[in-house]
This record gives C-alpha cells, structure tokens and sequence, in this order.
C-alpha cells in the first residue's frame, strides 16, 4: 500500500527537487534573484518531455499555450530589463504594436524550430538579465518606464516573480490538461 501523497508532490519527486531551497536570509539580491530563477525552472519543467503538445491552446478562445508563455516571458524579461533597465532599443521578439499578443496568438506549431527559437530568446533574454542583476551596483538601479514611471531593479525582481509566478500557475493547468502531469 502507498502511502497518499499531495498534489504538490507528483510533477517531481521531493528528494530531486532543489528549487526553492535558496537563502531565506541575508542578501536581498540574492534571494529575489534566487526565487525569479527557481520560477524560471520551474517553467522549463512544466515543458518538459513535449512536442507538439506545446502549442496546445487551453480553451476556447483563449490563445494561451505552453509555448506561447515561453514566448511571453522571453518578451517580459527583454521588455524590463534591456529596454527600460539597461535602456536599449530592444523591441519584442515575439509582439509587435501591430500585433500585441503576437507571443500567444504566434504560438500556432510547436514545429521543432519554432520551439527552439522561443527557447533561445528565452535563455538570451534570461542570461541578459540574469547579468544585468549580477552587474548592478545596487538593487536602486533606476530607470523610468512608460507604463509605470520610475522604477527600481528591485521592483522588476519582486514583479519578475509575480509574473512568473502567475504564469506557472497557467503552465501547471495547462500540463495537467495534456497529459495529467500536476504539482508544483
């Protein structure tokens, strides 16, 4: 007889799983910038072992896939810390103003290197910011954004976790709709 188990223990195995073990004191920097990467893997695990399923949309009309989250948060983490951190002229990968969902709506197939082209600006765009965070003289790093005026490195870590946070909420319904996979 097995013994019941959470939810939260069927996608990976407790004893394999070190995300979230990071500090819980000290340095600030480290451990925001420790939690946004333990969300970072964690969407990467919610992908895991699929294909085609990536574009699988979750339901009528909605355009939200597991591809198209991947495309998104490439997007959010070029969008906050190349153009309004570090100030480039960088425009999104995957939107556009013509077409402001362009990460979901453009997550269509799941064709192999439609797949490998949102990992990469994926992993670029994480190992930019993943620098950027490393580099900062502080976590006061300044700059002003059009849509929320001035803003902190620290607030864009504590929103990066948010943002992926509530999107690997979406990642974990969605996988559990294709092929059963649930927790955290």
């Amino acid at each position: 007889m097995t013994s019941p188990r959470s939810r939260a223990d069927f996608f990976v195995e407790p004893e394999r799983d070190d995300r979230f073990s990071g500090p819980a004191t000290g340095d600030e920097r480290r451990m925001l910038a420790a939690f946004l990467a333990d969300h970072r893997v964690t969407l990467q695990l919610k992908c895991v072992g699929l294909a085609q399923e990536l574009a699988l949309r979750s339901v009528e009309p909605s355009t939200l896939s597991l591809l198209g989250l991947v495309r998104h948060l490439a997007d959010v983490e070029r969008r906050w810390f190349r153009q309004v951190l570090a100030g480039e002229d960088a425009p999104p990968r995957f939107s556009s103003p013509d077409d402001p969902d362009g990460d979901f709506d453009g997550a269509l197939s799941a064709d192999p290197a439609a797949v490998e082209a949102a990992w990469e600006a994926w992993r670029a765009e994480v190992a930019f910011a993943e620098r950027f965070v490393a580099e900062a003289p502080d976590l006061e790093v300044e700059a002003v954004d059009a849509w929320r005026g001035k803003v902190s490195l620290r607030w864009v870590l504590i929103h990066m976790v948010e943002e992926y946070a509530r999107h690997n909420g979406h990642a974990d319904l969605l996988r559990e709709r294709i092929d059963g996979a649930i927790g955290i």
